[in-house]
């Protein structure tokens, strides 16, 4: 197969555009730190949940 054949593959990608509000969330420092503490959180108590468990 050559690599100009493109039979069975879609050209017409489609990608959405971010909004407004959603290039807004991602470079607010402040959204940015808390979705990073808040992650970090739910991490801890996963881990700390599953330690109870292997005792």
């Amino acid at each position: 197969m050559s690599q100009n054949d493109t039979r069975g593959i879609n050209t017409n990608v489609y990608a959405t555009q971010p909004t407004r509000i959603t290039l807004f969330m991602r470079t607010f420092l402040l959204w940015q730190i808390w979705r990073f503490v808040a992650i970090n959180l739910r991490m801890m108590q996963i881990i700390r949940l599953e330690k109870q468990l292997h005792k």
